[in-house]
């Protein structure tokens, strides 16, 4: 199979799952309620929805005046650090406290100075109206485009996304609002356009106190951003962290019963139309179930990316109706009016001397940290909550039903009258093969120690030479095997699409490297099967990149008698080129619960050795070893020749 097919493949079955049936009402917000709690978990904010919020610090640093309406100049801190630019957009004749909405920007340079049309004509409306800069753009520039654009794939294995730091930014907007005595806070809703389209879902699905909203250019489905490669045009805010596998039907579901408008243009490059629509079908039937059809909406128009002047009354008439209670009546556009940019800035060039909002995906994730163990329980214990986390969201799309092998011979001959050669595929998940061969000197060799090389990209063709890198210094009463995983050799891809199938994977709760564990872990499985191989004298032997699936094969089979790595990466959380054309070691989530070398300490009582010499950070994992001693073990040896394994 092509990736390019499993990828559509894969993205298609999400994205088709069907919502859940509920039979009462009450039964939907019980599933909603758990839903939401991992949605937050996916974003990695749970943390701050489940303990004290931090002060707001509020700070207006100037105020314009208008004849419908003041706008005040102000910075929040949405975290101890995290400094977030908007205006406040207070109607003039504010006499009891008004319903208020938030405007989410999209990706334009000064945002809220570019959008201010909107906040304008919802304060004329008479809503109190926040709208915030993102960390991209705005008045301090940060970083949306970290997939996108600088190779910082080690995002994923943190589970970072920026939607997850503008979701908070949000909800802490709506903090401010309900502070303010000008704002009912029951009525608050959300709005924006493309991204700040996405973060309004995203943010109504965290926080229920979003009474309505109407997100622009912000919808779609997960086997249309993959089948038609619109992920290729998105930036990182767009798609929440998806460790779970979830379709975005999933996450849009969390917004009912509460009234919604998604609005689309037919011709936008980011988001096919039909994929918006088969949402609001999908959504419309849930709406449906709960006696609610009216309070979801598509409103959608003949242009590009972006709105129209039909698309904007449309959502001033939505708020009207649902946070005003006022019924259907003509509303008038924007006026055009606008104010200065110098006149609209914040920080007029005096940013807060602690602002870390540009460093802030180094920091908002908390990070796992080498724990402590000095006994075999401790190990065991530490070991068993790693793997279960990791198969929780780092492995959740591991096929959970038996899959046979299906193991086909390819070819068996002999390579001269002392050696035999045996080359075979297996299925490692849907129609995918993987190819693998195995090679011995003895020709009536029964239950001999294998070493299986787990063959990198580009590298020597075993299948041709017959001589594998790193284990060819191994006794002859040795097997020797080479594995192909996904994208080497017969199954390989050219680097000019790794940058979109490493998005493309993480969309879909995949990684290389997790569809790199399962193939191992399936040829291993493949190998305990034929009668030439002991099933508990394995060893794995990988070098650079595909020593992370090497590690964490081990860790999760606790079978594999020693993994022998060379030039092993010292961390997950490193960045690939801008490209994405190196590094393919990112695991969704994976640096929350671990790190390479702590999995190298925890596969003790498998055997580590190092091939040459490593990186410092595994001078834990063999402190580990060392303290435990038989059977696991590390060594740090130039060769193989001559050192005894077994």
């Amino acid at each position: 199979m092509y990736i390019r097919s499993y990828l559509n493949q894969v993205a298609g079955e999400i994205t088709e799952r069907p919502l859940p049936s509920f039979s009462s009402d009450s039964e939907y917000f019980l599933w909603k309620k758990s839903k939401q709690r991992q949605f937050k978990k996916m974003l990695g904010i749970d943390t701050f929805f489940n303990k004290p919020r931090t002060p707001l610090n509020v700070t207006i640093t100037g105020t314009l005046q208008s004849d419908t309406h003041r706008i005040e100049k102000i910075y929040y801190e949405s975290l101890p650090g995290l400094y977030v630019t908007a205006h406040l957009y207070v109607p003039n004749d504010v006499e009891v406290p008004a319903p208020a909405l938030i405007y989410l920007c999209g990706h334009s340079l000064s945002q809220k100075i570019n959008y201010q049309d909107h906040p304008r004509k919802f304060a004329q409306l008479g809503f109190v109206t926040l709208i915030i800069d993102t960390i991209q753009f705005g008045e301090v520039q940060g970083m949306h485009h970290g997939t996108y654009a600088h190779g910082q794939f080690q995002w994923i294995s943190k589970g970072y996304t920026p939607a997850a730091t503008e979701v908070w930014n949000a909800v802490r907007g709506i903090d401010l609002l309900t502070e303010r005595q000008e704002v009912d806070p029951d009525k608050i809703g959300i709005t924006g356009h493309s991204g700040g389209g996405a973060i309004s879902w995203w943010t109504a699905c965290c926080d229920d106190r979003i009474k309505a909203a109407a997100a622009s250019s912000g919808t779609g489905t997960i086997a249309s951003q993959v089948r038609e490669r619109t992920i290729d045009t998105h930036c990182d805010c767009i798609f929440p962290n998806n460790p779970y596998g979830w379709s975005l039907i999933e996450s849009y579901a969390l917004m009912a019963p509460r009234p919604m408008l998604i609005i689309s243009p037919d011709r936008d490059r980011n988001y096919t139309i039909d994929s918006v629509q088969f949402v609001y079908e999908k959504l419309k039937a849930l709406y449906c179930d709960l006696g609610c059809k009216e309070k979801i909406q598509l409103f959608d128009f003949h242009a590009h990316h972006s709105y129209s002047s039909a698309s904007r009354k449309a959502a001033f008439s939505w708020f009207l109706q649902h946070l005003k209670g006022e019924g259907h009546h003509p509303v008038s556009d924007i006026d055009g009016k606008r104010e200065g940019e110098e006149e609209l800035l914040v920080y007029q060039g005096k940013q807060p001397a602690n602002d870390e909002s540009t460093s802030v995906q180094e920091w908002l994730i908390a990070l796992s940290q080498q724990p402590s163990i000095t006994t075999p329980q401790e190990l065991t214990a530490v070991k068993e909550n790693v793997i279960q986390k990791l198969k929780q969201e780092s492995f959740a799309a591991f096929p959970n039903y038996s899959i046979p092998l299906a193991m086909e011979t390819k070819q068996k001959y002999f390579t001269n009258e002392d050696s035999w050669h045996h080359t075979f595929s297996i299925i490692s998940e849907y129609s995918w093969r993987i190819t693998g061969f195995l090679q011995g000197e003895d020709m009536q060799v029964s239950h001999s120690p294998t070493a299986i090389y787990l063959q990198s990209p580009g590298g020597v063709d075993g299948f041709k030479f017959h001589h594998i890198p790193m284990i060819h210094d191994l006794p002859s009463s040795w097997l020797q095997a080479m594995l192909e995983v996904r994208g080497v050799g017969e199954s390989a891809w050219g680097p000019e699409i790794n940058w979109n199938v490493r998005r493309s994977l993480a969309l879909t709760g995949r990684t290389v490297a997790s569809l790199r564990v399962w193939d191992v872990l399936r040829g291993v499985q493949a190998l305990r099967s034929m009668p030439e191989v002991h099933p508990d004298k394995i060893v794995i032997a990988a070098e650079k990149d595909m020593t992370v699936p090497a590690l964490y094969a081990a860790l999760l089979d606790q079978r594999i008698y020693a993994v022998i790595l060379k030039d092993p990466p010292a961390s997950q959380d490193i960045p690939s080129n801008p490209n994405g054309n190196d590094h393919l070691i990112e695991m969704i989530n994976a640096l929350r619960h671990t790190d390479l070398p702590q999995v190298a300490g925890l596969i003790w009582p498998t055997k580590l050795i190092f091939l040459g010499n490593r990186p410092k950070s595994y001078r834990w994992s063999e402190a580990v070893h060392k303290k435990l001693g038989e059977p696991g073990g590390a060594w740090r040896v130039q060769e193989l020749a001559g050192f005894n394994i077994l």
